[in-house]
């Protein structure tokens, strides 16, 4: 018999045990057993089937960090439907891409996310969250599926202006117990936040995946982030094991007034590496050592710093228990066959064959710890968040006062870096802070929020090669300033 995440692991639960808190964004709590997110994930998995989504079908997500969002994800994996999760910050061409590369067969949207999903011309089915009669349905019988049946689409920026479609399958869910056990470190009994916004690689994993294979229960936020709340919220509920990106680590460490947290065992961060000086004050705080660890959304999880290690501050930690990893010319290379989370292939792509080149640049110690040491690539990492310079450079060049662009990262204390843009103007208008603020909310209106170049300067040409390639090296120098 195969296996099926919705059966195997929540179904299999005793339904009255607690398996997921979620607090909405006028703070109102719920708690959730196992057997009421089996029922309505069920009877969602019917209105699912009864809308025509059949086994391998694409079935969109723009849903915020609710309980729907969870029972969206475990109806698609009841019924063997490929769900794409798409966090709420994406704007409409960047929704627009999805449904070109993706062609979901129908999207469950949060009704505040509507505006933007119809400026994208979906041209599919919207089922509309919350809306109690989605759960009317007689429930939907879970279907038996093999390793690499497909589970899941994620896109991520790539190095190149279109995202890739990564396609995982179904042997990604199963495999997050790796991580889950020997970096997440979440328990039986324990309660797991993961603050990140439901549509990323880190929310796909370790938002309830992680801790429902462990025997954990799992924490849901939906809303704004805020220091001093996340605090508030951890002592209240008593949180276990916190999850947060780095730069949400730096900002409450500045800002909220670091206090005792009795409740918590363990804290990991991941998607760059996390400064010797807020881990300090969170161990000084807290008690707490924060444990970095490092994946892509190509093989999920792959290495991190594991529970009752002393502090390597700066350090992505070792690979996880049988995982291969090999550094050539400074370059971190995972071999596939050893990372049960690792990608099936891109859509539209075969299966990726041998090794593979991750684009991070690494040291390792004599002791096996790796130190991340930058990009291959031109990727830009701000605040955990990977923003591709290209997309930002075409937004931008898109304005009619802009003639050439370049982006780059900025170094900043709390994100870690920041997108920096470096422009040269057409005839007629001027570098002023006014034209700052529009091209900024240009950026934003053209593509996801978090991609707007914090940092704006202007400069009579660029650096470019004698083929007219752009110098990014020098850009990032500073020698345009």
């Amino acid at each position: 018999m195969g296996s099926n995440f919705a059966r195997d692991v929540v179904a299999a639960a005793p339904p009255d045990a607690e398996a997921l808190i979620t607090i909405d964004a006028a703070g109102r709590r719920q708690a959730w057993s196992f057997g009421a997110l089996d029922d309505r994930s069920a009877r969602l998995a019917g209105t699912l089937t009864a809308r025509g989504v059949q086994r391998g079908d694409v079935v969109m997500t723009v849903v915020g960090n609710r309980v729907e969002w969870v029972v969206t994800m475990v109806a698609c994996f009841r019924i063997g439907a490929v769900v794409l999760p798409c966090t709420e910050q994406l704007r409409a061409k960047d929704l627009r891409v999805r449904f070109d590369m993706a062609d979901p067969h129908l999207v469950v949207a949060d009704e505040r996310d509507l505006a933007e999903l119809e400026a994208a011309g979906a041209g599919v089915e919207v089922l509309v969250v919350p809306d109690e009669s989605l759960f009317d349905a007689e429930p939907a019988e879970p279907v038996d599926l093999d390793p690499d049946d497909p589970a899941l689409v994620i896109f991520t920026s790539g190095t190149s202006g279109t995202p890739k479609a990564v396609v995982h399958g179904q042997r990604y869910l199963a495999g997050q117990a790796l991580q889950g056990e020997h970096w997440l470190d979440a328990r039986p009994g324990d309660l797991v936040w993961c603050t990140a916004a439901a549509g990323w690689s880190k929310s796909a994993r370790n938002t309830f995946i992680a801790p429902w294979l462990r025997g954990a229960r799992a924490l849901l936020h939906d809303g704004r982030f805020d220091p001093a709340e996340r605090l508030d919220i951890i002592d209240r509920e008593e949180v276990t094991v916190l999850c947060m990106a780095p730069t949400e680590y730096r900002v409450i460490a500045r800002r909220a007034g670091l206090r005792p947290l009795p409740s918590l065992r363990g804290a990991v961060a991941a998607g760059e590496a996390l400064d010797a000086g807020v881990i300090s004050q969170w161990q000084e705080a807290t008690g707490i050592s924060i444990r970095d660890g490092y994946g892509q959304t190509e093989t999920g999880a792959v290495t991190g710093m594991r529970p009752g290690e002393p502090a390597r501050p700066g350090s992505m930690g070792r690979p996880l228990p049988g995982v291969r990893i090999e550094i050539r010319g400074g370059q971190l290379h995972v071999d596939p066959a050893t990372v049960p989370t690792f990608f099936s292939r891109y859509v539209g792509e075969g299966p990726h064959r041998g090794w593979w080149p991750t684009g991070d640049l690494v040291d390792e110690d004599d002791e096996g710890f790796l130190w991340f040491r930058g990009r291959a690539d031109d990727v830009i990492v701000s605040a955990g968040y990977r923003i591709d310079p290209a997309e930002v450079e075409a937004a931008l060049m898109s304005h009619a006062a802009v003639a050439d662009a370049a982006v780059v990262p900025e170094p900043d204390a709390e994100r870690g870096s920041v997108v920096r843009a470096v422009l040269v103007l057409n005839a007629g208008h001027e570098g002023t802070d006014e034209l700052r603020r529009q091209l900024q909310h240009h950026v934003k209106a053209q593509t996801a929020p978090y991609k707007y170049p914090r940092v704006v300067d202007f400069a009579a040409d660029l650096p470019r090669t004698a083929s007219g390639k752009l110098r990014r090296s020098a850009v990032r120098s500073g020698g345009t300033r």
